[in-house]
């Protein structure tokens, strides 16, 4: 496989892709955290559409559990992690019992106060966590608007090229995101050269499928996971449009109200640091226009001119 033509920023052809590949959409939430639908609902659309799907709920496993009862639906266990610096971080397992062993172990006991909050480990404790499980990690939409990308002002560069050692790969194209971005997370994977994944981060029935993960393997979660890991995926995606954009962060922003403290710690936290850095570049941008407009006075107080 030609290494351009691992990612494709066009609409998924469903009707092309099935007969030939294993197809996923490898990142929607459920009513368990932020999503609009519920399980029955979820697995009916994705039957409908002929792909497999993956339910990677904030910091809850019941949705993946749920769908995982569906036995003529591919499903792939997963979870999507808000860590304690407020970035999201996505874990897909081989079976749904090393999930939960994942979950009761590593998660629940270092959750917030709702499942919308930021745990108590940070990034890297919880990508060291997870590396004791068999499963993929995948940095969730490393580029975007805020903290919830990896690639954000909270992390240091040397930060930020030790965490991506440490995991999978990356999400490249993620269908609730804006094109800009997209575009960057692509540059990420590519120049990382690590297993690239798309999903729609779907909050209702109508985001899924614009962006999935395919494969020419089994329709196995085995088969598919090792495919991933062995770079022999490919990503197609189109971002939903902007009125749907909207829609859909107004319907997150209201099943996030109950965690208005946590979030609202984490913007001033955020915003503290980027007023910060944006600070230390003006007084850097300032200093170097004084010494570029001092340093001909010196030279001619030397030179006695």
């Amino acid at each position: 496989m030609h290494s351009s033509d691992r990612v494709r920023f066009e609409r998924p052809d469903l009707k092309q892709l099935n007969p030939t590949n294993t197809v996923v959409d490898l990142h929607f939430h459920s009513i368990y955290s932020d999503g609009r639908n519920r399980i029955d609902k979820i697995a009916a659309r994705a039957k409908a559409l002929g792909i497999g799907i993956a339910i990677t709920d904030h910091n809850d496993i019941r949705g993946a559990l749920e769908i995982a009862q569906y036995d003529d639906l591919l499903t792939i266990p997963g979870i999507e992690i808000t860590v304690a610096e407020g970035s999201h971080l996505l874990v897909y397992f081989y079976t749904t019992a090393e999930l939960r062993r994942f979950f009761d172990k590593e998660i629940a006991p270092n959750r917030g106060p709702g499942v919308m909050s930021s745990l108590s480990l940070t990034m890297a404790e919880t990508i060291e966590r997870a590396r004791d499980y068999h499963c993929v990690i995948i940095f969730a939409h490393p580029y975007c608007a805020m903290y919830t990308g990896v690639c954000n002002v909270q992390f240091s560069e040397a930060q930020l090229q030790h965490l991506f050692q440490m995991v999978d790969g990356v999400e490249v194209i993620n269908a609730n995101n804006l094109n800009k971005w997209n575009l960057k997370c692509a540059v990420l994977g590519f120049n990382l050269d690590r297993a690239m994944v798309g999903g729609s981060d779907g909050h209702t029935l109508h985001h899924m499928g614009r962006s999935v993960t395919f494969a020419e393997c089994p329709r196995t979660r085995h088969d598919f996971l090792d495919a991933v890991l062995c770079k022999a995926n490919q990503v197609a995606g189109k971002e939903i449009t902007l009125i749907h954009k909207m829609a859909s962060n107004s319907f997150k922003l209201r099943s996030s109200l109950s965690n208005c403290p946590d979030l609202l710690e984490k913007n001033i936290r955020y915003g503290r640091k980027v007023i910060q850095l944006k600070s230390c570049a003006f007084r850097d941008g300032v200093r170097r226009q004084i010494d570029h407009h001092l340093k001909p006075r010196r030279l001619r107080s030397y030179f006695g001119m």
